[in-house]
């Protein structure tokens, strides 16, 4: 078999049958068979029932129980499942165009120095809150350059969002790692560049993301990529990129707002806020299709930076200066 699609999955009742269908009507469905097998973290909200009917409808559909509900024990149940030559990753909310996996597969088999492609990323959203944070995280000053979501053109990066793997790169390097509740996929892609492998970020195939719509839960989940990005750089005795330093930086900044007055500098520390305010004003009017929605794309470009400077923060006095171990309460995911 050529091609496995791994879905993790938990309480995506309004979601799952969009994207199981999507998977099973790309182009590649046409000139041979595929797998999808659907890991799910005992979903409570009807998921499985949906899942039981497209089982009838696909054969090849199998699903798999992931009883711990973590996202790398997910992928690896996966992983382990599938019999493909090829393992793509696709989220719940995720939909691939047509010929997503045919393209890939093509672009794997002109080079062997690409052990991993991913697609640009295009946010869907559902209502005025999900449309604000898509139009933020679209900005290269919400989420930097080079980014999945931005980039013009194909380029080798460090990570992409919804990748493809030949099968043999799990056997050289080892499976995601199941201790992480975030940035498993960073994580993971670290490990294929330091074995010599390149991630193609490839523009020429795209997928569809339905953004979540709620301004806590992305405080939460940005606050858990910065944490979790910390203990992957002590894992690793790196940084894995230095864009990540940035937002702690803007976080340290913001509170060392007592030392400014002793040396007789408020000034530049009002002037520093006020030129981010003014970026995040110019960048918001150039990501904003509705003008009066701006303070709203400014407030989220805030939340994305503080919320992952303030856990970068966290995770350097866990990881670092305490030498912790991830706290229980901070391996729950935001979901």
């Amino acid at each position: 078999m050529k091609l496995s699609v791994v879905v993790p999955c938990r309480n995506e009742v309004g979601h799952i049958k969009k994207c199981v269908d999507n998977i099973y009507s790309n182009s590649i469905c046409k000139v041979e068979p595929i797998e999808v097998i659907v890991v799910d973290g005992e979903s409570d909200d009807g998921t499985l029932k949906v899942l039981e009917e497209l089982q009838k409808v696909y054969p090849s559909l199998k699903v798999v129980n992931n009883q711990l509900r973590v996202t790398p024990i997910a992928f690896n149940l996966g992983i382990k499942h599938s019999k493909g030559s090829y393992i793509q990753i696709v989220g719940a909310r995720q939909f691939v165009s047509h010929d997503y996996f045919e393209k890939a597969i093509k672009k794997f088999e002109s080079s062997s120095e690409i052990w991993c492609i991913g697609g640009m990323v295009e946010n869907l959203f559902e209502d005025d809150t999900s449309l604000i944070i898509s139009e933020a995280m679209n900005s290269s000053f919400g989420v930097g350059t080079g980014n999945f979501r931005i980039a013009k053109k194909s380029t080798f990066v460090d990570t992409v969002g919804t990748p493809m793997y030949p099968a043999w790169v799990f056997d050289r390097i080892g499976y995601f790692d199941e201790s992480l509740v975030r940035n498993q996929d960073d994580e993971f892609n670290f490990r294929v560049t330091r074995a010599g492998g390149k991630i193609l970020l490839y523009t020429e195939i795209k997928i569809s993301y339905v953004v979540r719509a709620q301004m806590n839960k992305l405080f939460k989940q940005y606050w858990q990529y910065g944490y979790w990005k910390v203990f992957v750089n002590k894992k690793h005795n790196t940084v894995t990129n230095v864009r990540q330093l940035v937002p702690f930086l803007f976080v340290a900044f913001i509170f060392s707002f007592f030392l400014w007055p002793i040396f007789g500098l408020s000034f530049v520390y009002l002037g520093v806020l006020l030129l981010y305010f003014l970026g995040a004003c110019y960048f918001g009017i150039k990501a904003t299709s509705k003008l009066y929605n701006l303070p709203h794309v400014v407030y989220t470009f805030f939340i994305l930076h503080f919320s992952y400077g303030l856990g970068y923060a966290n995770g350097i006095l866990d990881f670092y200066i305490l030498n912790r171990t991830p706290r229980d309460s901070h391996r729950k995911i935001s979901r």
